[in-house]
């Protein structure tokens, strides 16, 4: 490709261009000035300039870049006689405009020339060739010195040459053609990262979100991957000042198991022990990074090692090697993400992972499952985990949950991590109704039930299954009453119980018609269970009672019966956020539409002092709630009588005036507020003592527009 001259060189050139085209539109502003001292004086300094600028050409030519760039029209033209006479501006305006007309097409053409020289670039770029691409944009920025495109791919074609300085240079020069260019800014930060420019990487990328708040995702996987890059060049410095400072145990210790598991003509127990010793060695910081330089990973290059890890039907021997591989990948892969990188990059690992936990012994499983709960528990290892085709992962690990051992916890671990990534719930969608749901059916009658957290299932599974679900007799209620012929003391049933109030709840989100049929029984079921010795079980069966209600009037009348009112009172007694949240949403739900929950509420907490602590709380919803509760009640005779001589007014007003985020408890408060007062005016003193009507009046846009 053509030597580029230096930046110096090329900024003076490009300086001179922009004030010639200064230059030029000053002199046009002149010729076409109303004022003809103006005109007449535009036109002697054009005669000039033209003069000047015909006398250097020469020069100019001599010292004009290889890479072109398009200039102010050079080469000078002979005017006619007609306007240098000075017989009018027309003329010259005409010539001026051929001139203009002959630039603008000798720039289409370099652009069309450009561009076709970017496209054989781009794809000797696709081919692998990166130089003969260099070459190709190079060639284009002959023909056209300011198109930023040729400046950023040449960038990234750099960038696979590992030329990280020009492709910094290139990219200031895509900046200085547009300084908004996102791709310059993101191929900048990728170059200072690969020279090891941590702090210049982060300040690229942070321009690029400033260019383009939208690419919030991107920028925050450029920041983790510059992160991660931090870490491990310093981990790697740690561990060389060690052996500087004549630490050189450990590592001389790990290079020489390598050398020993390297070794070909072992049998394979003799393998074995170096890989359990090794796997002993490598659970520091240092032993993990010190396993990487050496190059630990190449492992599977042994014949010997590779055919028992890849075996499909395995002898003891073999599957003791494959489980003392996987303990030696858990203890360097523990908490270290560029070894998690390294392991998955190995040919076969990957590939070899699935084909472990579908076919593999139950021990081989376990440590697979072990091993993969590594990546799964941090962002970064799940999205090395989602680079993978996990299209058969979920399945396999749904038939680890019906296991009676710890794989059960393992998978159902997994899963719930892996459905935080929307890559994962998309994937799940697609093969849900086909492989997912039969199993997940089965699961439900299983009695392991007791080792599964249904909860902790992608919710596009759990709405999933109640779509597909609904047709058929079995539906929520079952969901509950699979938990019955446990024994109600039993570890297992505690278990059970508490996954399936999970499930429940989560299903419940989701408005179903089905819901209304079943919505008495599980209530009822919900209402035993708040006896519960199990603190966790009675909030959750609250939770559920929170949102079946709203489904069923029946259920709210037979709730209200059993004693509902006095239970929750109970609960809101005792403390506790979440199950106070739970606890005032059903209290509100019942007073709501039953005079008989008003009743019990107003007869077991006189002089409402269990709602007015819920107004003074920090949590919106249970302050709205709370003030909800209240209005309701204030529905009924001698209710507002009982509030006189408290604070009612003042945490009422408080509550309507405040700027608070959810609407819902100004305009809660305010219709308290005037029930309150219509209902006992005695009031009335109290609420203009403490400039209430104001806040009353000016609260009351809440209100309206509900």
């Amino acid at each position: 490709p053509p030597t580029m001259l230096r930046d110096e060189d090329t900024e003076a050139d490009f300086q001179r261009f922009l004030r010639r085209v200064d230059d030029v539109t000053n002199l046009l502003q002149g010729l076409n000035s109303p004022d003809t001292a103006v005109r007449e004086k535009a036109l002697a300094e054009t005669e000039k300039k033209l003069q000047e600028q015909g006398g250097s050409t020469e020069e100019e030519i001599e010292s004009r870049t290889t890479v072109n760039r398009t200039l102010i029209n050079t080469s000078v033209r002979t005017f006619p006689s007609e306007i240098k006479a000075g017989l009018s501006s027309d003329g010259f305006l005409a010539a001026l405009e051929r001139d203009a007309k002959e630039r603008a097409q000798r720039r289409r053409r370099n652009e069309q020339l450009a561009d076709a020289l970017k496209e054989q670039g781009n794809e000797a770029f696709r081919a692998g060739d990166f130089g003969l691409a260099v070459q190709r944009y190079s060639e284009g920025l002959q023909k056209l010195r300011d198109k930023q495109e040729l400046y950023t791919n040449r960038a990234q074609a750099y960038l696979k040459l590992h030329e990280y300085e020009k492709a910094i240079s290139d990219c200031e020069w895509a900046l200085k053609c547009n300084k908004n260019c996102l791709k310059a800014h993101f191929l900048m930060g990728k170059a200072h990262l690969a020279l090891q420019h941590f702090t210049e990487s982060r300040q690229c990328y942070e321009r690029m979100l400033q260019v383009d708040p939208q690419k919030q995702s991107l920028f925050q996987d450029c920041m983790n991957e510059a992160g991660l890059e931090e870490k491990r060049v310093r981990e790697e410095e740690r561990a060389e000042r060690e052996v500087q400072a004549g630490n050189v145990g450990a590592a001389s210790f790990i290079q020489e198991l390598l050398q020993r598991i390297s070794s070909p003509g072992q049998d394979l127990l003799y393998y074995s022990g170096g890989i359990r010793l090794l796997a002993e060695a490598v659970k520091s910081c240092t032993g993990q990074t010190f396993f990487r330089t050496n190059n630990g990973f190449s492992i599977l290059r042994n014949e010997t090692v590779r055919g028992a890890f890849c075996a499909e039907r395995k002898s003891p021997a073999e599957v003791e090697l494959c489980v003392s591989l996987l303990l030696l990948w858990q203890a360097a892969c523990a908490g270290n993400e560029e070894n998690q990188r390294l392991l998955l990059a190995q040919a076969g690992v990957s590939a070899q992972l699935p084909e472990l936990l579908s076919s593999g012994p139950a021990q081989i499983q376990r440590e697979t499952l072990a091993l993969i709960s590594l990546y799964s528990e941090s962002e970064n290892g799940r999205r090395l985990l989602l680079r993978q085709d996990l299209s058969g992962w979920l399945q396999i690990l749904m038939t680890f949950v019906k296991s009676t051992d710890a794989r059960a916890d393992s998978a159902m671990n997994i899963l719930s991590d892996l459905s935080r990534e929307k890559r994962f719930q998309t994937q799940c969608r697609a093969m849900f109704s086909t492989d997912v749901l039969p199993l997940f059916t089965q699961l439900l009658f299983i009695s392991s039930l007791s080792k599964v957290d249904f909860s902790a299932l992608p919710r596009s599974t759990q709405e999933n299954f109640l779509r597909h679900t609904v047709p058929c007799t079995l539906c929520p209620a079952h969901c509950l009453s699979c938990t019955l012929p446990c024994t109600l003391s039993s570890p297992g049933y505690q278990q059970c119980v508490f996954a399936v109030l999970g499930l429940m709840m989560n299903l419940l989100l989701e408005s179903n018609g089905v819901i209304q049929d079943f919505a008495v029984p599980i209530s009822a079921r919900c209402l035993a269970l708040l006896s519960h010795q199990e603190g966790r079980i009675v909030t959750r069966a609250i939770g559920v009672l929170s949102r079946v209600l709203p489904a069923s009037p029946s259920a709210v009348e037979e709730v209200v019966k059993a004693g509902v009112v006095k239970k929750m009172l109970k609960f809101l007694k005792a403390g506790g956020q979440l199950t106070s949240s739970y606890a005032i949403k059903t209290l509100s739900i019942c007073t709501k539409s039953s005079s008989r929950a008003q009743q019990e509420l107003l007869r077991w907490d006189k002089r409402f002092q269990v709602l007015l602590k819920l107004l003074e709380a920090e949590d919106e919803l249970i302050v709205g709630n709370a003030a909800f509760c209240l209005g309701q009640c204030l529905l009924l005779p001698g209710a507002a009588s009982s509030l006189l001589g408290s604070s009612v007014v003042q945490l009422l007003l408080r509550q309507a005036g405040g700027d608070a985020q959810r609407t819902s408890v100004q305009q809660n408060s305010a219709i308290a507020l005037g029930r309150l007062c219509v209902a006992e005016p005695r009031h009335i003193p109290q609420l203009r003592k403490l400039n209430g009507l104001a806040i009353l009046n000016s609260s009351m846009k809440y209100v309206h527009s509900s």
